[in-house]
């Protein structure tokens, strides 16, 4: 059974999710708004967060736009990402989280990134103290393989603890989730939120028509999707699109979302006009003729076993 999430009100969990790196970023205080509204117009209940989004602005703005709405909202950040998952910088981050956010209580905490060199047992077991005092419901991990996690839920079982909800990039252009992080989280009921449904904005076109964005400005964005069989399936996107008459991005992004395990793309953009073609993602009606000819522009990753005569 699929663990469920819900707001302090108990309003289910929306079948996206907004993340709010950008929030006093890119996005000013006023774009914020305007996208934060879109969201909550588009039936949006699910909003992400870091500790280290923005040095903290991100948190802040997020904490003042979702106050008139805090029950019926879920409401996730992250620590951990620098310093390392030790109980001591888990627990100071996520004081500094909630201070920002202005909220006693936030619905997902997830551990940024998978640390090496600290045991588990005393991540998972602040994670477990957290919960206990009621400042998070569910415990989720980002960024994490399927063997840490699966490590991670044996681990926190010994707490009386889940994980509930894991954050692996996942687009078109990214589809290593495929191979056993969907059918492990499929398996145990967990949750996946999948970031970067729009590679950086490779897919909605924009680079091919010569605009900027985060492949032009970051270094890491541009080596993840510089390569060239990548810049051909957006272009094949976009074609596409056009023959239907809709965006790429909407695309895209309800490609994200047809996968048989029903991953929840977590959305994001600078804008509300940026945001509104992934928004309309969630009324596209996308049928499985459609959703294997979009597949088809990109490499399936191949299986975790060799045995490919078998077909898994």
């Amino acid at each position: 059974m699929s663990i469920q999430i819900t707001s302090p009100d108990g309003t289910a969990a929306s079948r996206f999710a907004f993340g709010t790196m950008q929030f006093g970023g890119t996005a000013d205080a006023a774009a914020s708004r305007a996208m934060f509204d879109a969201c909550l117009n588009a039936g949006i209940t699910h909003f992400d967060t870091a500790y280290l989004y923005t040095d903290g602005a991100a948190e802040t703005l997020l904490g003042k736009l979702a106050a008139p709405h805090r029950d019926r909202l879920v409401i996730a950040t992250k620590a951990g990402y620098s310093g390392g998952a030790g109980a001591t910088n888990i627990r100071a981050q996520f004081d500094i989280s909630r201070q920002r956010l202005g909220m006693d209580h936030v619905d997902i905490l997830y551990l940024h990134r998978f640390d090496p060199d600290t045991a588990l047992e005393e991540t998972l077991e602040c994670f477990a103290d957290l919960k206990s005092r009621g400042q998070i419901s569910h415990v989720g991990l980002s960024n994490f393989a399927a063997w840490q996690v699966m490590k991670a839920a044996c681990i926190a079982a010994r707490f009386d603890l889940q994980i509930s909800i894991l954050q692996p990039m996942y687009s078109l252009v990214k589809r290593q989730a495929e191979v056993e992080i969907l059918p492990m989280a499929a398996s145990e009921g967990m949750v996946v939120a999948g970031y970067s449904p729009l590679a950086g904005g490779l897919l909605t076109g924009k680079y091919a028509r010569g605009e900027t964005g985060r492949l032009t400005g970051n270094e890491r964005y541009a080596i993840r999707y510089g390569q060239d069989w990548m810049q051909e399936a957006a272009t094949a996107l976009v074609d596409i699109a056009a023959e239907l008459g809709t965006d790429p991005a909407t695309l895209a992004v309800a490609w994200a979302a047809g996968h048989p395990a029903g991953p929840v793309p977590l959305i994001s953009g600078r804008s509300a006009e940026q945001i509104a073609p992934s928004l309309a993602a969630i009324d596209f009606e996308m049928d499985d003729a459609l959703y294997q000819r979009l597949a088809a522009l990109t490499p399936a990753p191949p299986p975790a076993t060799d045995r490919t005569e078998e077909g898994a």
